[in-house]
């Protein structure tokens, strides 16, 4: 899938979720306290899910903008 960071942005957070989990490549994941930190990589920018772990939820998410995708 090759989606904008804007059309991705204007998304709700339930499918942002979806596609993240679905097409997104997973870089790096770390566990604190009962929260686990999943970096995923999509397109050209970069999205990390926070789980809580108790509830098997994402309690939200942050979007990053590759810097690599613009340099040349």
């Amino acid at each position: 899938m090759n989606i904008s960071l804007y059309d991705f942005k204007n998304l709700p957070v339930q499918n942002q979720s979806e596609i993240v989990l679905s097409e997104g490549r997973l870089m790096n994941e770390h566990i604190m306290n009962s929260f686990r930190y999943a970096l995923y990589e999509i397109s050209s920018f970069s999205v990390e899910l926070i789980y809580h772990t108790a509830d098997n939820k994402v309690a939200g998410l942050n979007i990053y903008q590759n810097r690599a995708a613009y340099s040349s």
